[in-house]
C-alpha cells in the first residue's frame, strides 16, 4: 500500500476519533434538557460550546466542565427561556450539528453588509445621534447592537446603502461616515471614537463587543448614571497551589447569556478552563473554575488577580437589564430607528442597551431605557412614548410592578394583534428561521 494512502486512512481516523460526540438526553433530568460533549481538548473549545447553546436563547441551568489532560468533557442542563425542556426536534437537531461540526460559524449571516464599530463617552440622546447620522448618510441599518457600562459605549452597526441595497464599498463615502460618527462620538474631547470594517471579519456580535469594551477598558471606569439597585457581582480568586490552580468564584444574579458572558472574557484574556461547575438557584447563580494562563501557570500577582476580579465583574455587568424593556415591532423604513430614539431622546429616556433586527422588511427591535440619570423611567414617559410610536408596535416587557395591571387589560383590549412580537414564535425557532434552516418560526 502507498504511503499517502496510509496517511489519508489515518487522518480519516484522526478526524473520527477527534469529532465531539454529542448526546441530547431528555429522560435523566426531569426539570431540563441534558447536553453532553465529548472531544478531543482544543484551544477555545468550551466557548464554542456555551455559544452554540447561547446563541439558541437557551438557558443553561446546571453545567459540570472537566477538560484535563487531552479530553473535553461538558454536560449542560438547559431549557428553553420559559423553563421548558428542548422537545422541538428542529432545534435538537441544529444542536448536535453544530457541535460535531466542531461548531457553527454566524457571521455568514452579515454577509452584503458594511460594519461600524463604535466605542466612546456615553451620553443620554447619543444614539439618536448616530442614527440620525446614518439615516442622513443613506445607510440602511439591518442589524446592530449596542451596550453602555461604566459611562463607555461599544456598538456594532451592520448598514447596506438604501439605494442599492449593497454594502457600502465607496472609500470616499466611508470616510464620511466615520467622521460624522467621529464628531459625534468626540464629546468631552474623547479622541477614542469610531472603527470601520468593510470586509466583515466578526464571527460573533457579542464577543466582538466585548472585547470592544475590553480594549477600551471599561473596567477601569466609574459608573456614570445612577443605576437602580441590583444584586451585586461578587468574584474571588485565589491559587490551589498543590495542583498548580487558580480557583475563581462568581456569584450573581442569574440572567440569559451569563455563562457565555464570563468564558468569553476568560478566554480573551488568554485563561484556560480546566474544569467549572455552574449551578443556578431561583435567580441566583453560583460558578466556580479551575483557570490557568495559556502558558500553564496560575495567576502568578495580586495585581493580576485584582485585574480578573475587575474584568469578570464587568463581563457580567454589561448586559445587565437596566431600565425598562421596550420591544418594536413594525414593517421597517427608512428613518425609522432615527425617528424611535428620537421620541426617547425628546422625553428623556436613556437607551442603556439595544439589539436590533431586520428579518422579512420587518423592525424587531428590543431597547433598555432608564431616565437621563439612570433610574426607572416614569410610567407616565413610557405612555406617552409609546402613543407617540404606536400602542401596538411599541411593547413593554419584564415589567416593573406598576405596569402589571395596565398590561393585562392591554393585552386583553387588544388581543392577538397587540401581541405581535409574541406570536412570531419563540426565540429559539425565530433564530433558525434566520439561518435559514427551518421554513417557519409561526
Amino acid at each position: 500500500m502507498e504511503w499517502h494512502a496510509c496517511l489519508d486512512e489515518y487522518e480519516k481516523l484522526v478526524i473520527r476519533m477527534t469529532t465531539p460526540r454529542v448526546v441530547i438526553d431528555n429522560a435523566v433530568c426531569p426539570t431540563a434538557t441534558l447536553v453532553k460533549v465529548d472531544s478531543a481538548r482544543r484551544d477555545g473549545i468550551l466557548l464554542d460550546a456555551v455559544q452554540v447553546l447561547t446563541d439558541l436563547n437557551l438557558s443553561i441551568k446546571k453545567a459540570y466542565i472537566s477538560s484535563d489532560g487531552q479530553w473535553f468533557m461538558d454536560v449542560f442542563h438547559v431549557t428553553d427561556l420559559n423553563g421548558n425542556k428542548l422537545t422541538d426536534e428542529s432545534v435538537i437537531s441544529y444542536i448536535e450539528q453544530s457541535l460535531e461540526a466542531s461548531f457553527h460559524d454566524r457571521s455568514q449571516e452579515f454577509n452584503g453588509l458594511t460594519a461600524l464599530e463604535l466605542t466612546g463617552t456615553d451620553r443620554v440622546g447619543l444614539l439618536s445621534e448616530v442614527f440620525a447620522v446614518l439615516a442622513d448618510l443613506q445607510c440602511d441599518v439591518v442589524d446592530a447592537k449596542l451596550w453602555t457600562h461604566n459611562g463607555r459605549i461599544a456598538s456594532l452597526i451592520f448598514v447596506k446603502d438604501c439605494k442599492s441595497g449593497s454594502p457600502i464599498n465607496d472609500l470616499q463615502q466611508i470616510n464620511r461616515i466615520e467622521a460624522r460618527l467621529r464628531n459625534i462620538l468626540r464629546g468631552d474631547n474623547d479622541i477614542r471614537s469610531v472603527r470601520t470594517s468593510v470586509s466583515l471579519d466578526i464571527t460573533h456580535t457579542d464577543r466582538r463587543l466585548h472585547q470592544m469594551m475590553f480594549a477600551d477598558r471599561d473596567y477601569e471606569k466609574q459608573p456614570v448614571l445612577k443605576c437602580a439597585p441590583d444584586s451585586p457581582v461578587i468574584v474571588t480568586v485565589q491559587n490551589w497551589a498543590e495542583r498548580g490552580y487558580s480557583v475563581m468564584n462568581v456569584q450573581c444574579k442569574d440572567r440569559a447569556k451569563l455563562l457565555f458572558d464570563v468564558v468569553c472574557t476568560l478566554t480573551d484574556m488568554q485563561y484556560v478552563v480546566f474544569h467549572a461547575t455552574i449551578n443556578t438557584a431561583e435567580d441566583k447563580a453560583y460558578m466556580e473554575f479551575y483557570i490557568r494562563h495559556t502558558d500553564g501557570t496560575p495567576i502568578s500577582s495580586e495585581a493580576e488577580k485584582q485585574r480578573v476580579i475587575q474584568c469578570l465583574r464587568a463581563a457580567v455587568e454589561r448586559r445587565a437589564s437596566n431600565g425598562v424593556r421596550l420591544e418594536l415591532c413594525i414593517p421597517d423604513r427608512q428613518g425609522l430607528l432615527a425617528f424611535v430614539t428620537r421620541t426617547f431622546r425628546e422625553n428623556g429616556l436613556n437607551v442603556t442597551r439595544t439589539e436590533i433586527s431586520t428579518t422579512r422588511d420587518t423592525a424587531l427591535n428590543v431597547f433598555y431605557v432608564t431616565d437621563a440619570i439612570g433610574n426607572v423611567a416614569d410610567p407616565e414617559i413610557i405612555e406617552s412614548v409609546r402613543q407617540k410610536i404606536g400602542l401596538g408596535n411599541l411593547k413593554v416587557k419584564e415589567l416593573p410592578l406598576v405596569y402589571h395591571g395596565k398590561a393585562v387589560r392591554e393585552e386583553q383590549a387588544v388581543g392577538v394583534g397587540g401581541a405581535v412580537l409574541l406570536s412570531l414564535g419563540s426565540l429559539v425557532r425565530r433564530n433558525l428561521y434566520n439561518l435559514g434552516l427551518i421554513k417557519s418560526y409561526s
